[in-house]
């Protein structure tokens, strides 16, 4: 039997999930992104988070900002094109955050992340409350782009050479 991708990271029978701590109504989850994806979320008015491509089976939002910060800055500001990382935040219903085990891929107390299956992304999406927001960005060497350290958006958002 061909090993599967989960298979692929970590060894069989790892321990590689933890349990949900109490929560309230809604969850923050954190996304590091790249501007490719930011402006498919911008063209969803900053409430869903668009389809995964065929070599992505799962998308996955993590659990707390500083793990955002180091995927943006370490992995999205360095191997994108442009090299560019943002941070973003949202709410998700509890109810539909919580269907998904909390994956450990690093530290556990700091490297988690939901494991959503690329099947259950308009599932998941409709449980967004509020806008997507945009916490930081970092530029990796090379990218000659202006970011606005206000909104952390390129300057002439939506519109212009970003």
């Amino acid at each position: 039997m061909t090993p599967d991708w989960l298979d692929t990271l970590f060894p069989p029978k790892a321990e590689r999930t933890v349990p949900w701590p109490p929560v309230g109504d809604t969850v923050t989850l954190y996304r590091p992104t790249g501007l490719h994806e930011l402006r498919l979320v911008a063209e969803r008015d900053w409430r869903a988070w668009p389809p995964r491509l065929p070599d992505q089976p799962i998308f996955y939002p993590v659990l707390n900002a500083e793990y955002a910060e180091e995927i943006a800055r370490d992995w999205n500001a360095k191997r994108n094109d442009p090299p560019v990382g943002f941070v973003t935040a949202f709410e998700v219903q509890a109810e539909v955050a919580t269907r998904y085990e909390i994956q450990v891929v690093g530290a556990q107390d700091r490297h988690q992340e939901l494991w959503v299956p690329a099947e259950d992304l308009d599932t998941f999406n409709a449980g967004i409350i509020g806008p997507i927001r945009v916490l930081a960005h970092f530029a990796g060497a090379g990218y000659s782009g202006r970011i606005d350290p206000e909104t952390h958006l390129p300057v002439n958002w939506p519109a212009g050479s970003w």
